[in-house]
This record gives structure tokens, sequence and C-alpha cells, in this order.
């Protein structure tokens, strides 16, 4: 559901830190952290029949798998404009989609025309940041005005707490949304290390501003350390590094610390291999 179709806001170098920073300072809700997971594995387990569509139009399939979630509920036997079925042409905005062609459509000629109509297909640009935009704009930047991040991007996160557009213009300051945000999926991706990017606009530090934390932390992948989150924490300000902030220092963990400073954690098998 579009809940703006009036407003547009241009992707200004203000509004991109601010999409980084809240993709940096992003925390899975633990209340959602199943469901956020089930759905992670379902856009990953079609990453085949999303890069089918996304490799001719130069489209990140992950892009398409987070936009069928949430337009289609990751249904294949609906249209990936809106979530109407394939038995007939789009009735919800846009309607009358796709032009060419006739029901039922296969989900493929569908998503093909869905993302040339956004005008998706053929960009370059697929900075994490952009794309973040891209969301936002696609359901459109009616939640500003109203001081809420959108929940389109930031539902079951630290960044989302309540009010929904209820229908198009109407919003409610008191409804929650009851989907995932695509920033989540996005982010879970991320941190599992089923996406990899690095992210455009992360101020770099110093790698001197992990080393203290780094002499604390110790490989431990089935222990919680407060010590451990505050690394994963200091390590995510780093490109390319999307880290869950658990406390359990593992494998990412360990190979997020090489990357920024050149070795993996004390006691990491690898390290002395």
């Amino acid at each position: 559901m579009a809940v703006s179709t009036s407003m547009n806001i241009p992707l200004t170098d203000d509004l991109r830190q601010e999409y980084q920073h809240l993709f940096d300072t992003c925390l899975i809700s633990p209340a959602h952290a199943k469901e956020v997971e089930k759905t992670t594995d379902q856009i990953a387990g079609n990453q085949t029949r999303y890069a089918s569509v996304g490799k001719p139009l130069k489209i990140p399939w992950f892009f398409i798998g987070v936009i069928h979630s949430l337009e289609g509920s990751l249904n294949f036997k609906t249209h990936l404009h809106n979530g109407d079925p394939l038995t007939a042409r789009t009735v919800h905005v846009p309607a009358g989609r796709p032009k060419a062609g006739k029901p039922p459509f296969t989900w493929e000629a569908s998503a093909t025309d869905a993302l040339t109509l956004e005008g998706f297909a053929n960009l370059t640009d697929w900075a994490l940041t952009t794309m973040l935009y891209r969301f936002e704009k696609f359901n459109g930047f009616g939640y500003r005005p109203h001081k809420i991040n959108t929940p389109y991007l930031w539902s079951f996160s630290n960044h989302y707490t309540q009010g929904k557009f209820a229908a198009d213009g109407k919003f409610s300051p008191v409804l929650v949304s009851k989907q995932i945000g695509a920033a989540v999926l996005i982010r879970r991706m991320a941190e599992r290390g089923i996406i990899h990017f690095d992210s455009d606009n992360k101020p770099v530090k110093k790698a001197a501003d992990v080393e203290a934390l780094d002499a604390l932390v110790v490989f431990a992948p089935d222990t919680e350390s407060a010590d451990a989150a505050h690394l994963q924490q200091a390590l995510n300000h780093f490109p390319g590094v999307s880290l869950a902030v658990d406390g359990f220092a593992g494998t990412r963990t360990s190979d997020a610390l090489k990357r920024v400073t050149g070795h993996f954690l004390k006691g990491d098998p690898r390290e002395t291999a």
C-alpha cells in the first residue's frame, strides 16, 4: 500500500547518511527474530528464481526478494506489483498490469513488468543507501511528516514502534505494522552472510578504536559476552561489516575483525593455522 503519491524527496548526501546511520544501528526485535529468520530463509531459498528476473534487468536478486515479501507475502501466485492474483490483471494500484499478454500470467512475466514499470531496470547504482531510498520511495514518503521512521523499512526493529497508514492517505498514530521492514530483511541477510556489500557512506574509524575490545574478546561462538557485543557494535562502523550484535564471538565476528585489523580473534583456530 502506497502511503503518499504526492510527496517526492531527492536522495541527498544528508539522506544517505540518515539511511546509513539507521542501518548501522538497526537491532532486530527479539520478539520477531524467528519470523525474520524464517522469511530470510525463504528469500534466500528462492535466490535462483529472483535472479532469473533480476539478471536481465540488472537488479540484485535480494532487492526483488524483499519487494516480493512486502508486496506479495512471498507468494508466487501473485503479482509483484501489489499482491493481486496472477489469474487476472492487477485490480489495485497499479491497476491493469501487465498490459501485454493474457492472464493467467507467470510470476516472472508479471515481476518483470512491475520492476520495469517502477523504473528499476538497468540502473547502475545499487549501493545500500540507494536501495533503502528506492524501497521508501516505492511505498511513499508519507511517514516523514509524522516524524516516524517508515515501517516499510524499519518495522520489527528498534527504529520503529507504532504509527501506520490504515489506508492510502489515512494515518493512525496507534496502529502497528505487522510486516517485516525491507531494511530489517536486508540487515539480517547481511548479518548472516547471505549477501555482501560495502556500505557506500559509512565513516571509517581507525583500527585503534577496536583494539581495546580486541584484547578482551576471544573466539567463543557458544558463549555470550558483553565485551563481544561491544566489539560487534564497533566493527559495524566499518565498510562491508554487518554483524548481529548478539555477544557471541564466532566466525563472522572473527572474519570482520580480520577485515579491519588483519588478524582473527584470539583463539580462532584459523589464526594459528
